[in-house]
């Protein structure tokens, strides 16, 4: 229950002074040591002052202590962020498991990486990265067995390694490509333009911003971007040699007389025969409605038509063959494909191409002419081959379980692209045929990985509910089920996103140590649709937390862990899955990683792109949704005197998605309410952010930071230290 006004008594009687370096100097202090497993011993954390500031919310009031340090350029809160970093810099360097991890993810992460292609006339634009390099570049190769020829390379812009490069769109004949500049992993871009004739960057520029979408024009003399901001999303069209303030507004404001606000979140796309813009307008995040204009480019003035409008469901769509093939939840909840009549026509009378399924319709895609649907079956990935009257003509099979990427391709081109990948198998990229089905290697990374040691399945256990929840499980063959091994849980449950069995470095140096790694499916994801997503939203919040917790107890039923060898990680959405944990059910676990996290429940919405998530969580600025949301806040739910587990609150000045005073403020609190004794650490970089972008050797040491911690904290002062695994 949350401490509401007594909360700041609490915090003030508590032995803790103003924010300063050196030991707190209080008795109870002179007695307190933070007892770190395997050894590891450390002072009181860094004092924090509690300030106490009290908010009434229609008639509770409800005090926060460390309302200071929202204020992340304030001298108090840098000072707090640089002891708190000296404090975690100090457990880490105690931490013997460390340095052989930073070795294992040495190997695992320097290693070549590809993006899946772009096409444009004969030539393919790529992102890759080659083994020892820190940073992706931007690629082109003309024609399938030509030379790659690195065209941006992102350490030749700057000598900061956290300095990277997207690749939005390719012109039409591919003389021309539109690359975004990011610094470090936030989620704004600055916009360049690329010209392959003269290997120069033009100086056409487009400041840094939120960018949802890039594309040429069908001559490739400008470009449409569509620009994210705090009144909501607006479409420029820039023509290239022109100065950007001039650039003007193409769509964005109104439309129909409706007023595009905040939440109104779209992105465009130019058709493959490169005749109509098309506007995807998402209500929201996650969307429960979606509409879909268009204009007809060889009209240039003329007015957007709908393809659809005003319908609460999701719809996308894709032009081809002179059709508009939609895929949508309209009257169907798992997903159909129709082929559209457009011009105010509603979707009942529209044609069924592929009809609704048991299961979920992910992804759909048009190559050659084809039309590619990817189904979630108990979230693994199925990829089905239909013609384009709806008649099914094969599919691309993979052996074993994983994500698949879906289709990538264009309606007028032959051949498409594919990846695949799992937890213990590297993503792989092929090329498909899409007349022949054929799959030709187009790039693999030389992983020191051997996945014939490990296994990878699939079990079911049941919520408080009753509901049938799924879980991914993968572990070294023959690894003991006693209750004495290391497990690793993740998950997310939100947003209406898929979590899919993928590769990542982090979980599988977890697996070569020797522990287990688990993978729920929560509800609030989409992984069997939007009923599924819709049973963890706004007041339904807490089935995410009690899947969770059914998981874990599963867990340690069938003697895979036990609560003194459980770790947890998440982050962002994941993140507030984290605190929940701390918060709920500390006793279920020995050492939680909360990374980029939602923590303050009651005023997340103030901050960054919280407004947007209003639709997913609800906003404590209304009554009803206030004392939900107060109930499960993890921020106001903390307990004075609880045994809390080991707890690393992880977090960077760059991250402009979820603004870091959750993890300042929870690290502060949590540090002056927990009785366990275990660390609860701050690890808070100034360069790092939610989104890709910081350089491989940080991904490598923040990797290491992570796993050491939990490793550590899930063993016990006796426990032997992992063997080096060996590699092939």
């Amino acid at each position: 229950m949350a401490r509401l006004c007594a909360f700041a008594a609490l915090l003030l009687s508590a032995p803790l002074l103003i924010a300063q370096a050196g030991p707190d100097p209080s008795p109870a202090a002179a007695v307190r040591v933070i007892h770190g497993r395997g050894g590891i011993t450390l002072p009181p954390p860094p004092p924090a002052s509690p300030d106490p500031v009290t908010d009434n919310y229609f008639g509770t009031k409800i005090a926060d202590a460390y309302r200071w340090l929202e204020d992340a350029k304030s001298t108090q809160t840098r000072q707090f962020i640089e002891e708190q970093n000296a404090y975690t810099a100090r457990y880490l360097k105690a931490d013997r498991d460390r340095p052989g991890i930073v070795d294992d993810l040495d190997a695992l992460e320097h290693v070549s990486r590809w993006s899946l292609p772009i096409e444009r006339n004969g030539s393919y634009f790529f992102r890759r990265r080659i083994a020892g390099e820190d940073q992706m570049s931007i690629y082109v190769r003309h024609g399938w067995t030509g030379k790659d020829e690195r065209l941006i390379d992102p350490a030749q812009l700057s000598r900061d390694p956290n300095i990277s490069v997207t690749l939005g769109d390719v012109s039409r004949d591919g003389s021309r490509l539109i690359y975004g500049v990011r610094a470090g992993g936030a989620d704004e871009t600055v916009l360049h333009v690329f010209d392959l004739k003269s290997k120069k960057t033009l100086e056409d520029e487009i400041p840094s911003g939120l960018y949802r979408s890039t594309n040429f024009t069908p001559d490739g003399s400008g470009f449409y971007y569509c620009r994210q901001t705090s009144k909501g999303t607006l479409m420029y069209l820039h023509q290239l040699g022109t100065r950007n303030n001039r650039d003007p507004l193409v769509f964005g404001n109104e439309f129909r007389g409706e007023t595009l606000g905040p939440a109104d979140l779209f992105s465009a796309a130019v058709t493959d025969d490169w005749r109509y813009l098309v506007i995807t307008i998402n209500r929201g995040i996650p969307p429960r409605r979606v509409d879909i204009v268009y204009r007809d480019l060889t009209k240039p003035a003329s007015p957007f038509d709908i393809i659809v409008w005003g319908l609460d469901s999701r719809f996308s769509a894709i032009h081809a063959s002179g059709s508009w093939f939609v895929r949508t939840d309209y009257k169907a909840p798992n997903g159909r494909i129709l082929k559209a009549d457009v011009g105010g026509i509603l979707p009942d009378a529209w044609t069924t191409i592929v009809p609704e399924s048991p299961d979920v319709l992910e992804d759909f895609s048009i190559v050659g002419d084809k039309l590619y649907v990817q189904h979630l079956k108990d979230v693994k990935s199925e990829i089905t081959a239909y013609s384009l009257a709806g008649k099914q003509v094969g599919a691309v099979d993979f052996d074993v379980m994983g994500s698949a990427s879906g289709v990538v391709g264009r309606p007028g081109q032959r051949y498409g692209f594919v990846s695949f990948e799992s937890f213990i198998q590297p993503p792989t990229l092929y090329r498909l045929d899409t007349l022949t089905g054929k799959r030709d290697l187009f790039a693999q990374p030389k992983v020191p990985f051997d996945t014939s040691q490990y296994e990878l399945k699939q079990v079911f256990f049941k919520s408080k509910d009753g509901t049938r929840i799924p879980m991914f499980l993968a572990g070294k063959k023959g690894l003991a089920q006693d209750g004495t091994a290391r497990l690793l849980m993740t998950g997310y449950g939100g947003f209406n996103l898929s979590m899919t069995p993928r590769w990542n470095a982090d979980w599988a140096e977890w697996l070569s140590l020797g522990g287990w790694f688990a993978q729920p499916n929560l509800r609030g994801g989409g992984e069997y649709g939007e009923h599924w997503h819709e049973q963890a939203m706004f007041e339904k919040k807490q089935n995410v937390f009690d899947d969770w917790f059914a998981a874990a107890q599963y867990l340690i039923d069938q003697k895979y862990t036990s609560p003194e060898h459980f770790a947890i990680s998440g982050r962002s959405n994941g993140g507030l899955l984290m605190g929940a944990s701390m918060t709920q059910h500390p006793e279920l676990f020995s050492a939680i990683w909360c990374g980029y996290p939602l923590l303050d429940m009651l005023r997340y919405q103030m901050f960054e792109q919280g407004p947007q998530w209003t639709t997913e969580y609800g906003s404590a600025e209304n009554e009803k949704q206030f004392f939900y949301l107060l109930k499960y806040s993890p921020y106001q739910n903390v307990k004075d005197g609880t045994p809390y587990p080991a707890i690393m609150f992880f977090t960077g000045d760059s991250d402009t998605r979820v603004d870091p005073l959750h993890a300042r403020k929870m690290t502060a609190e949590m540090q002056a309410a927990s009785s366990s004794g275990r660390p609860i650490l701050l690890h808070y970089s100034t360069s790092g952010g939610h989104s890709e972008g910081v350089s491989v050797e940080q991904q490598i040491q923040d990797g290491a930071d992570q796993l050491a911690f939990l490793w550590n904290e899930t063993g016990s002062a006796s426990a032997k230290h992992p063997s080096r695994p060996s590699q092939p």
